[in-house]
């Protein structure tokens, strides 16, 4: 085995267990979502139909970024264009894509989640609410691309949510973190408008961070 094949083959294994995880604290039910990891000029994608808590290696295929299947008997996730598009545009190493319950519930009636935490600051603040497009679609593609601007986040409308990160980890977690913001936002709403923090508020945070060295 060669080293690309060796390391294709534990990106395979590593988009199967961070579907297990993910299924596990519920934000994968189902086949509902994909899960994707950059691997230099190729992808490790989730195929489509595969029962996410449940995945294999076998169930992960191979694809280059033009979205040609490389290895794999099962064809890739209907929205492999948005995943390849966050690739080619944001830079990302992994890719998330929930219809987890908190994220897709925020999705039905905002504009935008609002940044109701400091923590939520390392998704960019405030979430876009992309508008509704057809899953699989280049027009869904197209309006998450936008959305994600300069965030690590983002909701799409009456379907679900995207994250991504530099590794699979941190996409895994900006997916866990998000689905928290939702939850919590939800919570809160429930007893009245959630107050929001200001941009000077959100910018003495990040000062306060960098002051500490915090999470260094």
């Amino acid at each position: 085995m060669t080293v690309a094949s060796s390391a294709l083959g534990e990106a395979r294994r590593s988009v199967a267990r961070a579907c297990h995880g993910l299924a596990g604290e519920g934000l994968l039910i189902g086949s509902a979502g994909n899960v994707s990891m950059r691997v230099g000029d190729h992808v490790a994608v989730t195929a489509t139909g595969v029962v996410l808590g449940l995945a294999t290696a076998d169930d992960v295929t191979i694809v280059d970024l033009d979205g040609t299947v490389l290895d794999g008997d099962r064809a890739p996730t209907s929205e492999l264009e948005l995943h390849l598009g966050i690739y080619r545009r944001h830079g990302a190493g992994a890719v998330v894509h929930t219809h987890s319950p908190q994220a897709t519930a925020v999705s039905l009636v905002l504009d935008e989640l609002p940044c109701v935490h400091y923590q939520q600051l390392a998704l960019g603040g405030a979430i876009r609410v992309a508008p509704f497009a057809v899953f699989g679609s280049a027009e869904l593609a197209a309006e998450t691309l936008t959305a994600l601007e300069g965030k690590a986040a983002a909701l799409l409308a009456n379907h679900g949510a995207v994250t991504h990160g530099p590794t699979l980890e941190a996409a895994v977690d900006n997916a866990l973190l998000l689905e928290w913001a939702c939850g919590l936002y939800v919570r809160a709403a429930t007893l009245g408008a959630p107050r929001v923090l200001d941009p000077a508020q959100q910018e003495a945070v990040v000062a306060a961070a960098v002051s500490r060295g915090y999470g260094r």
